[in-house]
Order: C-alpha cells, then structure tokens, then sequence
C-alpha cells in the first residue's frame, strides 16, 4: 500500500487505513522500531500477560499452615 506522508507539527505521520488497523490489533498506543532502512510499528505486547493465568493454589489449607509456624511448645509463632 502506498500513502504520503504528512506534516504534523514539526513532525510527519501517515493516516493507517481502519481495516489495517484491525487487522494488526493496533490500539492507542504502539511500538515503532527502526530494522536497517524500515521502520517497524507493532502491537504493544502486555510484558506480564498471562503470567498469572496457569497459577494454582497450594493444596494446603491455612490452618495446615498456621500449624507448621506455630511453636508445639509454647503456642507463639516461630519466626
């Protein structure tokens, strides 16, 4: 696709046609990067998507874990 660059302040920008837009799931915000002679724009990556999503909570229940800091002893924590 061929387009003109335009004057936006002191700057040049291009117009992205929607359906492009769509299409590479640009949002608001985009990452520009320089490879040789192009310049790159991609989708900003969320650096911690989906980092969360396999966790699975201990089997152990609370109270098997207050009783593993508590002192047998004395009944105080263990620290």
């Amino acid at each position: 696709m061929r387009t003109h660059l335009r004057k936006i302040g002191n700057s040049k920008g291009i117009l992205i046609p929607s359906a492009l837009l769509a299409a590479c799931n640009l949002q608001e915000e985009v990452e520009l990067k320089q490879e040789g002679n192009r310049l790159v724009i991609e989708a900003l990556q969320s650096p911690r998507k989906g980092w969360f999503d396999s966790y699975q909570a201990e089997a152990e229940s609370e109270q098997e874990i207050n009783d593993e800091l508590m002192d047998e002893d004395t009944d105080e924590w263990a620290w």
